[in-house]
């Protein structure tokens, strides 16, 4: 899949963003991200976002939703490497106030 990298390490599945997530994209990496997690059931999802320089508020739907089927599982997600731009929209959206979310590095 060329909009993410999707690796298994232990008990984590990591998807490291590689591309601007919009509607388009998003649908694409939600569908296999959901693929993967449901194959593997891990306790936590890490999605990173340092190969992504721009993304709409399909980005936070991405997460969102990835945190709500987490959550179902008692898994938790790990969201990772946002940019300066990123992380001011992920602290908009209020993402990281839900419990299954965790958000690495200041939002401030």
């Amino acid at each position: 899949m060329k909009e993410a990298e999707i690796t298994e390490e232990k008990n984590s599945l990591l998807v490291k963003l590689t591309c601007e997530i919009d509607h388009h994209t998003a649908k694409r990496i939600r569908e296999e991200v959901d693929r993967r997690f449901d194959l593997m059931k891990p306790s936590e999802l890490i999605l990173d976002f340092s190969g992504v320089g721009f993304m709409d508020s399909s980005g936070i739907g991405l997460i969102i939703g990835r945190a709500g089927r987490a959550e179902q599982s008692g898994a938790v997600v790990t969201v990772s490497g946002l940019s300066p731009a990123l992380r001011k929209l992920v602290r908009m959206s209020g993402v990281e106030k839900l419990e299954c979310i965790k958000v690495k590095g200041d939002l401030k």
